[in-house]
């Protein structure tokens, strides 16, 4: 499956982006998905993650409140609504699939076994 991510840029601390990640090559409404994002200096971690059909939903702690995950299987696409941007929020932001169907991989990288290319989200102070 190929994975196209989109929708970063530059944003003022408070402000708004929609992240949305494309899905091509297989059953899209079979596989949870997550977002992730890798700061400056640091680890790639866990953001959100949304099972198959929508109804199942986590967030990291640090971004809970702020970010929804949500997905659109008709269109083969899930996003991430950003809202309260903070500076710390500075990252590159990947999504990913599930390497199995029907399967909740929720924050556990290995599990995901493809990743788009990933869409840099800066936040002003």
């Amino acid at each position: 499956v190929q994975l196209q991510a989109y929708g970063g840029g530059l944003v003022q601390a408070g402000g708004s982006l929609r992240l949305s990640c494309a899905a091509s090559g297989r059953t899209f409404s079979s596989y949870s998905m997550g977002w992730f994002r890798r700061a400056p200096g640091k680890e790639r971690e866990f953001v959100a993650a949304i099972g198959w059909s929508g109804f199942s939903i986590y967030y990291a702690d640090s971004v809970k409140g702020r970010f929804t995950i949500s997905r659109d299987n008709a269109k083969n696409t899930v996003y991430l609504q950003m809202n309260s941007l903070k500076p710390e929020d500075t990252a590159v932001y990947f999504c990913a699939s599930c390497g199995t169907s029907y399967v909740l991989c929720k924050l556990d990288q290995t599990r995901y076994a493809n990743w788009g290319q990933g869409t840099q989200v800066t936040v002003s102070s």
